[in-house]
């Protein structure tokens, strides 16, 4: 009698404790949060990652490093920058990389054009994309592209218009939007502004970048809640760098909140030149493995774009700072 009162007592706290656990399942399923099925990559490892190096790439190697990144999977790789050799020396070769990569078809190949006439010299050597760099920020805009924030916007506004004309489309970035080196914090409200300027001049979609890695998880929500006022998820794109080893966790705030494009920079290329330990963008091959772990598609294939690179790295002489591939290829 005794075993079969304890066998009860035994089901009866099963019982119990499977409708709280049940319970707890369905609370958490409903505060989990929801992530994109895919994720587009910008890859700006060629354009933004190599433009502040100090030695001189030949234009074989970008050519060469830009196919085996088109080959590892991108949708979009970012070749260069249609800007004066007077102020990027790296990028001088503009035409002739444009000219030399091999395309494969559904892959994307933008250019920076800052002005007018940098834009009509990318139509002229065969651009079908190209991206216009503004700044939240008007002492970084001055100081970065020598005008206010209203310059800039009457200044590619020419730009969008004539590419709207010839059917190209236009990328927009926006800088600073966590922060500046000159102004520190920057206003949501101004990003935000920014951003619905550029969208309802005519780019397609919107990248907005911590330039100086200074952006917090906490930050970015409240930077993307306040253009999110104005500006729909799917018209907008993060990009992070890793100065303070926060660019993952704000690359995953920013998929909670619907944002499924993401720039990136293979082995953590690139830096801002005006931020004292700008240590770079965040590592593509990091974002990738993220992405994989959260059984999100990017349709890139993590070991050839780590070979590309470790292959940049070495003409480079520096170190990857991709952790993944450091991990992988034991760096």
């Amino acid at each position: 009698m005794a075993t079969l009162v304890c066998t009860a007592n035994v089901i009866s706290a099963l019982k119990t404790f499977c409708r709280n656990y049940g319970a707890s399942v369905v609370r958490s399923a409903q505060v989990w949060p929801q992530y994109p099925k895919q994720v587009r990559i910008v890859e700006v490892g060629p354009r933004d990652g190599l433009q502040n190096e100090k030695v001189l790439v030949p234009t074989d190697v970008k050519i060469e490093f830009i196919n085996r990144l088109s080959q590892a999977g991108h949708q979009c790789v970012e070749v260069t920058s249609f800007v004066s050799p007077k102020w990027v020396p790296q990028l001088a070769d503009h035409v002739e990389v444009m000219r030399g990569i091999k395309r494969v078809q559904g892959v994307s190949y933008p250019v920076l054009t800052p002005n007018l006439k940098g834009f009509e010299a990318a139509v002229a050597a065969g651009c079908e994309e190209v991206a216009i760099f503004g700044a939240a920020s008007e002492s970084f805009s001055l100081r970065n592209i020598n005008c206010s924030i209203a310059e800039s916007l009457k200044r590619f506004q020419d730009v969008v218009t004539e590419a709207n004309r010839l059917g190209i489309r236009v990328r927009g970035y926006v800088s600073c939007v966590c922060g500046c080196p000159y102004e520190g914090p920057i206003d949501p409200k101004t990003v935000a502004m920014v951003a619905h300027a550029m969208y309802e001049m005519g780019c397609y979609e919107i990248s907005l970048g911590d330039t100086i890695g200074v952006g917090t998880p906490g930050s970015m929500r409240r930077m993307l809640e306040e253009v999110m006022t104005l500006l729909p998820p799917h018209v907008l794109a993060v990009h992070c760098h890793d100065t303070y080893g926060q660019a993952l966790p704000n690359i995953l705030i920013s998929l909670q909140m619907g944002i499924s494009v993401v720039d990136a920079s293979v082995a953590g290329l690139g830096g801002c030149p005006y931020a004292q330990g700008a240590s770079g963008n965040v590592a593509t091959e990091d974002v990738v493995y993220m992405l994989n772990g959260l059984h999100i598609e990017t349709g890139v294939d993590l070991d050839k774009l780590i070979d590309a690179g470790n292959y940049i790295c070495k003409v480079l002489n520096r170190p990857n700072f991709s952790k993944v591939s450091c991990a992988k290829t034991k760096c």
